[in-house]
């Protein structure tokens, strides 16, 4: 099993891990990505890493460095993860939305569930509740943005 493996059985963010051990976020995404190697971290990164995991220090060492790459880059599930409920609810709202515009039946509240969206991502991602790749994620999946 990998750190990402083991990030999305917990459903935690790599983002949400950084904040809880306090381990740059950027140290976290290179052993998710398999740039860097558990191994050769340092023994404190590696007790950082379980004691925000509630695991031991042997788990965290017995995670795999083996990466599945394109697997993991096209499973965005995990960005999902750890959504303030106000979110949640928003992204619900307009998940509902769609399927009644999609389906052609006549909403004429669709705006006020986008913006409601909208609005709540911009404040999650501010508020620094989620990160700014779970944001854009949302944008892209449930506003049906496209990012330049």
């Amino acid at each position: 099993m990998t750190l990402q493996n083991y990030l999305n059985r917990k459903k935690i963010t790599k983002y949400q891990l950084s904040k809880i051990s306090g381990i740059p976020k950027t140290t976290i995404l290179d052993i998710c990505a398999g740039r860097s190697s558990i191994e050769r971290c340092s023994a404190k990164t590696v007790q950082q890493l379980a004691k925000a995991l509630g695991c031991s220090m042997e788990e965290i060492m017995a995670l795999s460095n083996e990466q599945a790459g394109d697997r993991i880059n096209s499973d965005t599930e995990y960005l999902e993860c750890g959504l303030p409920d106000f979110l949640k609810n928003s992204v619900d709202k307009m998940e509902e939305a769609w399927r009644k515009l999609d389906a052609g039946e006549k909403y004429l509240r669709w705006d006020c569930d986008y913006c409601d969206l909208q609005s709540a991502i911009n404040t999650a991602e501010v508020n620094q509740m989620i990160s700014s790749e779970q944001a854009w994620y949302l944008r892209e999946k449930y506003l049906r943005m496209e990012r330049r």
